[in-house]
């Protein structure tokens, strides 16, 4: 029996007292798929043996023989690169982009635009829940390998990760009850406590320009997620919440509030962020988004999520 041995991207193999040598070719790892090619040396050996055992006629066993070798080796061989597995860290209550439903399963717009983005450039992706103030560290960590998961594209992570091409232009607004008789400037004034997601880009513009640089008085109240800062909109722990427009008009489809406008925020885009080594993923992202949006499955995304614009 020949046993493949795997080292620094080659396949070896042992040597035989009779002195045949199966070689086998070099493995290559591709970012989705593992690709061996392999060579048998099985001519000059098969002609050797036929004269040594004087068969010249009579080889099927023999031929038998050597194929089940080649076979025994190409599955072994193949079974020391396993396909690599993209990890898409993903926002667990933010809809309508990304959320677990009542299955427990991952969904929402980009959990299923890039389920179609990986079968059709060829490689398997898993989406993984993660805290969103941790979700770069956690990708620059390689504990996740991609977030798409309505992610804002500003400076400041650019800095950090690369960013796809962006495919979704965002507005930030404040919500508040439906039956509120409320404006933004009320809502800003002194005293007031106002909700917004920790570890998003509007929680970071409101603190930066309107408490610190603009002489606001209100309170900001993190939570984990705008639908949790909806909910205490409508139990009366805060006077409003600030957030997307997306995720505000999913909440106001599902919930007695309204939109009352936005706050200053400059409109911002959503793009997918990888690691800045990781650039040849980066392509395939990004040739899989063009041909998504490019694609009839792109409006039927947009439908089935309620984001038609």
């Amino acid at each position: 029996m020949i046993f493949p041995v795997v080292k620094q991207g080659f396949t070896e193999v042992s040597k035989p007292a009779n002195g045949f040598i199966l070689t086998a070719g070099r493995i290559l790892f591709m970012e989705k798929a593992v690709i061996i090619t392999a060579f048998a040396a099985f001519g000059k050996f098969f002609d050797n043996t036929r004269r040594e055992i004087g068969i010249m006629r009579k080889n099927s066993f023999l031929s038998m023989a050597l194929g089940l070798v080649a076979f025994l080796f190409l599955s072994g061989a193949s079974g020391f690169a396993a396909e690599k597995v993209y990890i898409n860290g993903i926002d667990a209550n933010f809809p309508p982009f990304s959320y677990v439903n009542k299955k427990g399963v991952p969904d929402g717009f980009d959990v299923k635009a890039l389920d179609w983005i990986a079968k059709e450039m060829q490689f398997k992706v898993k989406h993984q829940p993660m805290d969103w103030d941790s979700i770069i560290p956690s990708l620059k960590a390689k504990k996740i390998d991609v977030v798409a998961s309505g992610l804002s594209m500003n400076e400041e992570r650019k800095k950090q990760v690369n960013f796809t091409i962006p495919y979704w232009v965002i507005k930030q607004v404040i919500v508040v009850k439906k039956d509120a008789n409320l404006t933004v400037e009320k809502v800003l004034a002194d005293g007031n406590k106002i909700g917004v997601q920790r570890g998003t880009t509007e929680a970071k513009w409101m603190d930066e320009n309107l408490l610190k640089k603009g002489g606001k008085k209100f309170q900001l109240v993190q939570y984990d997620s705008a639908p949790l800062a909806v909910e205490d909109v409508l139990n009366g722990r805060i006077i409003g919440a600030a957030m997307d427009d997306a995720p505000a008009l999913d909440a106001v489809r599902k919930k007695p509030v309204k939109i009352i406008g936005g706050f200053g925020m400059p409109d911002e885009e959503f793009g997918y962020a990888v690691r800045k080594e990781d650039t040849e993923f980066l392509k395939k992202l990004n040739e899989g988004l063009k041909k998504l949006m490019n694609s009839p499955h792109w409006a039927e995304l947009q439908k089935t999520y309620k984001l038609q614009k």
